[in-house]
């Protein structure tokens, strides 16, 4: 089994889950899933996390995105995006610059509503699933933060944006809000996500790529587990301290005075990542195990 994180480049059409449904095929397993969903129509950075590397699916997830949109004003729809139906039309009598300076606006922090459309649950029910039956609920809305806006073209009723934002931000409903503010409506035409975290679009790799890598035996775009955290000082255990390692035991080792009470990446004798630890007083204790035993396969890794 395979462990680790990849940087897929999500192609328009497909759906997020067909893409974790691609990579299982592609490695032959099931413990797949990615870290933040991109809408069918838009493309970009999806990372997805394999084997062990689910386990860090809450601490990538909570990382900033950036994305490039394409607003079209004079219209607004059921999905907040040219996918969905048209409720109302409005002519646009903006001029470029008012366009513009309605979009900068909504840099910082914004109270918004999430969209029915989207997996977002209420009472144990995903929103997406009412709004197709025709049912709506009150959504609270909540707080978002959008930062180093920038214009990318302006032709109207079109405008090309790039914007960094907050977990839990919705690119289709801030192109509404913005088309509300300027009273012509407004909804998203296109989504381009071009970094996720430390994960650029520029270094993704499409379905089709992957796969061709794995047929060759080329494993080296999976990023491991442990470079996720080069910030803690690096601990390898002698032998002797293997097994308890392995179990998640906590353990003592002389020389590693100087450490303070901080997280620690532990190794084992062979080199292999275990997890990271954190140093009380002389000790050390488990805070996060990611020893792998593959029972899949019935063999330590």
């Amino acid at each position: 089994m395979v462990h680790g994180v990849i940087n897929v480049k999500k192609e328009k059409g497909m759906t997020s889950f067909s893409v974790v449904a691609r990579c299982r095929r592609i490695f032959g397993k099931k413990k797949i899933c990615h870290t933040g969903t991109l809408d069918p129509d838009a493309e970009g950075v999806l990372v997805v996390c394999l084997g062990k590397g689910t386990k860090l699916v809450d601490m990538l997830s909570h990382g900033t995105k950036t994305y490039e949109a394409v607003l079209m004003l004079g219209c607004v729809t059921d999905t907040q995006d040219t996918s969905g139906t048209v409720l109302r039309e409005y002519e646009v009598d903006v001029s470029p610059d008012e366009a513009e300076s309605a979009v900068l606006s909504f840099e910082g922090p914004n109270m918004q509503v999430p969209p029915m459309y989207s997996a977002l649950k209420v009472d144990g029910k995903k929103l997406v699933d009412l709004a197709r039956r025709g049912i709506e609920v009150e959504r609270k809305a909540r707080e978002v933060t959008f930062s180093d806006m920038e214009i990318l073209e302006t032709d109207l009723p079109r405008i090309r944006f790039r914007v960094t934002c907050s977990k839990g931000a919705y690119m289709r409903t801030l192109c509404e809000d913005i088309g509300m503010k300027l009273g012509c409506g407004g909804c998203m035409e296109s989504l381009l996500r071009t970094r996720t975290g430390r994960f650029e679009i520029g270094e993704a790799l499409t379905l089709d790529e992957i796969s061709e890598k794995v047929r060759d035996g080329d494993l080296s775009f999976v990023m491991p587990i442990d470079r996720f955290f080069d910030e803690y000082p690096r601990v390898q255990v002698p032998e002797s301290l293997d097994a308890d390692i392995k179990n998640g035991s906590r353990f003592e080792l002389r020389g590693l005075s100087d450490v303070p009470n901080k997280k620690v990446r532990v190794y084992l004798s062979d080199g292999a990542f275990a997890g990271i630890y954190k140093k009380s007083g002389k000790r050390f204790s488990l805070e996060k195990h990611f020893y792998i035993f593959d029972t899949e396969e019935g063999t330590e890794q």
